[in-house]
């Protein structure tokens, strides 16, 4: 996969996971430090289990409290939930 594809991929993923958390990302953005945003994106490009977290968004289709256990922003991702 070329990086354009794989930074599209990410931000799909990261703005489905959001979803599935009930965050809003527009509010998201504008309440958080924005460094803190720029680290979880960069984690969310990084990251090597992207067939994982297309299963666990399929599998959460109707919503969920908690992300998936094994995304390396799983904590950052429920700090932002339980903050909207």
């Amino acid at each position: 996969m070329d990086w354009m594809s794989r930074m599209s991929e990410r931000a799909e993923l990261m703005g489905r996971m959001l979803d599935t958390l009930g965050v809003n990302a527009p509010e998201l953005t504008a309440k958080s430090n924005k460094e803190e945003v720029r680290l979880a994106v960069e984690r969310c490009r990084s990251c090597e289990h992207s067939t994982d977290c297309h299963a666990w968004l399929e599998a959460h289709k109707d919503g969920t409290s908690a992300p998936m256990p094994t995304c390396p922003n799983a904590g950052v991702f429920k700090n932002w939930a339980d903050r909207m």
